[in-house]
C-alpha cells in the first residue's frame, strides 16, 4: 500500500444501507458514507482519500457571520423601550384621572400595561397604544393613594414612577370639570365661567377623560350641532348623549353657582336637568319670585291673623245664657196631644186571641159608654154566654190602670174541619199583683 502525504489508501469492506467499512494498514476501521466513493467501487475495491483545508471558505464564512451580528447589534442592541412616565391629570373626592405619555417600545413587542394601587395590581389598560389616560373611581373622601405603571414587553420589564395624590376633601372644589352644552341664559352661563375661575375648576366644550359634570340647560343642540342629531334642531345633541352613555350626571348651571356659594361640593339632587333648582342667598342673580316664595307675604300674614281673630268675636256674638230649647211648635203640639186613652180589658182579650170580627168598630171617645162588640154566636160553643158576663162584669173596671196581656208565641191549629180548641189563659199585671182575664175563643172569619 503506498502512502502519500495528502492521501491514504483504504480498502472497500463492506457497504451496507449508504455506508461503507473502509479497512487502513495498521487494522484501521472507517465508517465512509458511500455516496463519496468513486462510481463502480464495490467490496474489495481499493480507493484512495485526500483530505484539504480550505482557508478561503472559512474566511468567507466568519465574515458573513460577524457582519450578521452587527446587524442585529445595531436593530436590537442600541434601542430599548423605555420606562413610562406617569403624571396627574386632575383628582376629585372619589376619583383620580391618571396620563403619560405615548408608550416608547423601541424594536419590542408589548406584552401588558397594568396599573398598580398602594403596590396592588388594580387593573390592565385597555389598547395601551393608543390609550395614554385612565380614571380610577370609587376611591374614599381625603385619603392618600399611590400609583404606579407596569410595562411588560419582550425585551424586558419596564416600570414607572411612583406618585402618590390624596383625594379632595368636601370643601375643595377645585376638581370640577365640566363641559358646557346648550345654556340659553347667557349671563347664567358667563356667571357660572366666572365661579370655575374663582373655584380653580376647569370647563370645556368636549367631553374629556376628566369631565365630572354635563351642564345644560335643555339637552336640545345648537344649530352648529344639529347634523349629529339628524339635523334636527330639537333633538339630543351628541355630546348629551355621550355624556349619557358614560354615566356623567347632567345638571343646570346653578349648582356650580350654588357651590361657589356654599364654598364647598353641593349634592346634584336638586340641580338634575328638568328640577327647578333651589334658590341660595349668596347667588345674587337669582330669581326674585323664588326667594319671594320661600317667605311667607304680609297680605297672607294678616290673612292669618284675621282668621284667627275671626274665631273669638263668633264666640263672643252669642249669649252666654243661650242654651238648645225646643220650638214653640213642638210644645203647643205637645199641650194640645189628649192623653192616651186607656184600654179596656175587653179589648185586651180581643188582642190577645189575635182574632177580631169585621164588623168591630171602636168607640167615638173615651167619654162615652164603651159598647162591647158583637160577637157571632156559634152554637156548638157553650161557654159564650159566660164570655158576655165576664165582660159585662169588667165594665166596672174603666178606671183601673191598663195592664199587658202576655200573648203565647205559638198556637197549634188542628187539622180541618176546624174544631174549638182552648187557649191558655192570660196573665194580666197590675200595680196591687196579678188577676186573671179569662178564657178566650177563636173565630174563624173565612
Amino acid at each position: 500500500m503506498t502512502r502519500t502525504q495528502d492521501s491514504f489508501t483504504f480498502t472497500v469492506g463492506k457497504l451496507d444501507a449508504g455506508m461503507a467499512i473502509l479497512l487502513g494498514d495498521r487494522a484501521h476501521l472507517i465508517e465512509f458514507p458511500s455516496i463519496l466513493l468513486p462510481p463502480g467501487a464495490t467490496t474489495g475495491s481499493i480507493v484512495n482519500i485526500a483530505v484539504h483545508q480550505n482557508i478561503a471558505q472559512e474566511r468567507k464564512r466568519d465574515h458573513e457571520f460577524w457582519s450578521l451580528q452587527e446587524d442585529i447589534l445595531q436593530t436590537f442592541g442600541s434601542n430599548s423601550p423605555e420606562n413610562p412616565q406617569l403624571e396627574v391629570r386632575n383628582v376629585t373626592q372619589t376619583s383620580v384621572t391618571l396620563e403619560w405619555p405615548p408608550i416608547k417600545l423601541a424594536t419590542a413587542k408589548l406584552r401588558s400595561l397594568d396599573i398598580y394601587k398602594n403596590g396592588q395590581r388594580l387593573a390592565s389598560i385597555p389598547n395601551a397604544l393608543s390609550n395614554y389616560s385612565t380614571k380610577l373611581s370609587g376611591l374614599s373622601v381625603d385619603t392618600q393613594y399611590s400609583f404606579q405603571l407596569l410595562l411588560r414587553t419582550s425585551a424586558g420589564t419596564y416600570p414607572s414612577n411612583l406618585i402618590r395624590v390624596r383625594t379632595h376633601t368636601i370643601a375643595d372644589t377645585s376638581g370640577i370639570s365640566v363641559c358646557f352644552a346648550n345654556v340659553q341664559d347667557s349671563v347664567l352661563l358667563e356667571n357660572a365661567k366666572l365661579a370655575l375661575k374663582e373655584m380653580r375648576a376647569k370647563w370645556s366644550d368636549k367631553i374629556q377623560i376628566d369631565t365630572t359634570h354635563f351642564v345644560c340647560t335643555t339637552p336640545a343642540v345648537t344649530p352648529s350641532g344639529a347634523q349629529p342629531a339628524g339635523g334636527v334642531a330639537a333633538a339630543p345633541g351628541a355630546e348629551y348623549q355621550r355624556a349619557l352613555q358614560l354615566s356623567i350626571p347632567v345638571v343646570q348651571p346653578q349648582w356650580i353657582l350654588a357651590c361657589h356659594s356654599e364654598k364647598k361640593m353641593v349634592p346634584i339632587s336638586g340641580y338634575y336637568l328638568g328640577v327647578t333648582p333651589p334658590a341660595y342667598a349668596g347667588y345674587s342673580q337669582r330669581p326674585q319670585s323664588m326667594s319671594q316664595a320661600s317667605l311667607p307675604s304680609s297680605s297672607a300674614i294678616h290673612k292669618n291673623s284675621a282668621s284667627r281673630q275671626s274665631l273669638p268675636a263668633m264666640r263672643r256674638s252669642t249669649p252666654p245664657s243661650a242654651a238648645p230649647q225646643r220650638p214653640i211648635d213642638e210644645e203647643e203640639d205637645e199641650e194640645e196631644q189628649p192623653p192616651p186613652a186607656k184600654s179596656s180589658v175587653s179589648d185586651m182579650k180581643h188582642k190577645s186571641s189575635g182574632t177580631m170580627d169585621r164588623n168591630f168598630k171602636f168607640p167615638p171617645s173615651s167619654n162615652q159608654a164603651q159598647a162591647v162588640p158583637p160577637v157571632p154566636s156559634i152554637p156548638t160553643q157553650a161557654p159564650t154566654p159566660k164570655l158576655e158576663r165576664k165582660a159585662g162584669s169588667n165594665r166596672s173596671e174603666d178606671d183601673m190602670t191598663p195592664v199587658a196581656v202576655v200573648v203565647p208565641s205559638s198556637v197549634e191549629v188542628p187539622p180541618p174541619p176546624p174544631v174549638e180548641k182552648e187557649i191558655r189563659k192570660s196573665l194580666v199585671e197590675s200595680d196591687d199583683g196579678e188577676e186573671e182575664v179569662g178564657e178566650t175563643v177563636e173565630i174563624d172569619l173565612r
